[in-house]
């Protein structure tokens, strides 16, 4: 009456060829020819683009210095005057 049919094939993911070192290395192989394929589209910057970079973000971080500095000193003299320690 019922018929069970097994798969001729197993299940994705069960199927395994090879010891698990021999895998292993092969996954490490895919893994580092992935990283080489990766890094052969990175766009490297031209010598100006790369001294505009740079001059921008330390423009950017003495910016931001100024900025919190300015804060914390402001901050500072609220608090002392707050708590009367302040001149």
């Amino acid at each position: 009456m019922g018929q069970t049919r097994t798969p001729s094939r197993p299940a994705k993911g069960t199927e395994r060829s090879g010891n698990p070192i021999s895998r292993w290395f092969r996954a490490v192989g895919l893994f580092v020819s992935q990283i080489l394929d990766e890094l052969r589209k990175v766009v490297r910057p031209t010598r100006n683009e790369l001294w505009n970079y740079t001059i921008v973000v330390i423009v950017f971080v003495v910016v931001m210095m100024a900025i919190v500095s300015g804060l914390d000193f402001g901050f500072s003299k609220l608090i002392g005057l707050v708590l009367g320690n302040g001149s």
